[in-house]
C-alpha cells in the first residue's frame, strides 16, 4: 500500500462528497501544527482546486516535522468552492485576484512569517517526512534553495511500470542538468527557499510559466540550489504537467525538445531571453 492511497479516497471528489470526519480531523490537526513563531511557512496555492485541495491539506496535517510551522493558503480568485475548503480547514488564507502562479506565489511570500518558504501546489500530495528532510537540507551552510522530485499517480491509462520508466528518464536528465543549470531543474511544486532572499529576488508576474525557475535563477547569487533525491521527500501529483498525454507521447515530446541544443546543460547561464509566447500580454 502506497503512503498516499488513503488520500486518494477523496482526491478528485467534489467538496460536498468529502466525509465530515475527514474535514473536522484535518482542521484539528492543522490547528495543532500552527506556530506563532514558525521557522517554516507552508504556502498552499489553489485555483479552482475544490476537488484536490482537501486531500492536499489532509496530507499536510499528518506531516512528521520537528520544526515549527505555519500553514497558509492563497486562493487565486477561484470560481468553484476552493475558498470554502480553505475556510473549513481553519488555516489563514488570502485571495489573490490577479490570475497566475506568479501572483499567487508572490501573495503567499508577502504574508509568510517563516524564515523558510515552501511552495505547495494544491493538486499535489506530500509524504509525511517531506518538510523535515527538505528543511534539514535547506539549513545546510551555503544552501539558499532546495528542490525535490515528484511522481504521478498510477491510473487506468498510466501503469506503474510506464510511469516508473518515464520518471527514471526524466530524473536522470534533471540530475545531469542541475550541476550547471539548477534553475532549469527546479519545479514549483517541490521547491523551498530562504524567504529573505526570495523577497529580494521577487516573483515574476509578467510571464505565463517559469516563475519558479526564474526565482531559482535569481537566488543563485545568494547561495547554492540543492536537490533532494530521497524517496521520503518525493511528492505525488496528477497529470496537469503531462497534459494527460500518454506516457510514450510525453517522453518523445520531451526528448525532442531537450535534444535541441542539449550541450547547453553543460554550461552555466545567468540570464535568459524571454520568448514572446511566454509573456503576459497587455500589462
Amino acid at each position: 500500500m502506497a503512503w498516499y492511497d488513503k488520500y486518494l479516497s477523496i482526491y478528485g471528489k467534489p467538496f460536498a462528497d468529502v466525509p465530515d470526519n475527514i474535514i473536522n480531523e484535518t482542521r484539528q490537526r492543522l490547528a495543532a501544527l500552527q506556530s506563532d513563531e514558525p521557522l517554516i511557512s507552508i504556502v498552499v496555492i489553489a485555483y479552482n482546486e475544490e476537488t484536490h485541495l482537501q486531500a492536499c491539506l489532509w496530507a499536510i496535517s499528518e506531516m512528521d516535522c520537528s520544526f515549527p510551522v505555519e500553514i497558509i493558503g492563497v486562493d487565486n480568485d477561484s470560481k468553484d468552492r476552493t475558498a470554502e475548503v480553505f475556510k473549513a480547514s481553519g488555516i489563514p488564507y488570502y485571495t489573490e485576484y490577479e490570475h497566475s502562479c506568479g501572483y499567487a506565489r508572490r501573495c503567499g511570500l508577502q504574508h509568510a512569517k517563516g524564515r523558510l518558504y515552501f511552495d505547495v501546489d494544491s493538486d499535489t500530495l506530500y509524504p509525511p517526512q517531506y518538510y523535515e528532510i527538505m528543511t534539514r537540507r535547506l539549513m545546510k551552510p551555503g544552501v539558499v534553495g532546495v528542490s525535490s522530485l515528484w511522481s504521478y499517480f498510477p491510473d487506468a491509462t498510466h501503469s506503474r511500470l510506464s510511469l516508473a520508466l518515464f520518471e527514471l528518464c526524466r530524473d536522470m536528465f534533471l540530475y545531469v542538468q542541475h550541476f550547471k543549470r539548477p534553475e532549469l531543474s527546479v519545479r514549483g511544486l517541490v521547491f523551498a527557499y530562504h524567504a529573505e532572499y526570495g523577497r529580494k529576488v521577487g516573483y515574476r508576474v509578467d510571464i505565463i510559466r517559469g516563475e519558479d525557475g526564474s526565482m531559482a535563477l535569481g537566488l543563485k547569487k545568494y547561495g547554492r540550489i540543492a536537490f533532494v533525491y530521497s524517496r521520503k521527500a518525493r511528492a505525488v501529483t496528477g497529470y496537469g504537467t503531462l497534459n494527460e498525454e500518454s506516457i510514450l507521447k510525453s517522453l518523445i515530446k520531451r526528448i525532442r525538445i531537450q535534444g535541441k541544443g542539449i550541450l547547453r546543460i553543460f554550461t552555466k547561464k545567468d540570464h535568459y531571453e524571454d520568448s514572446e509566447d511566454n509573456l503576459v500580454k497587455n500589462r
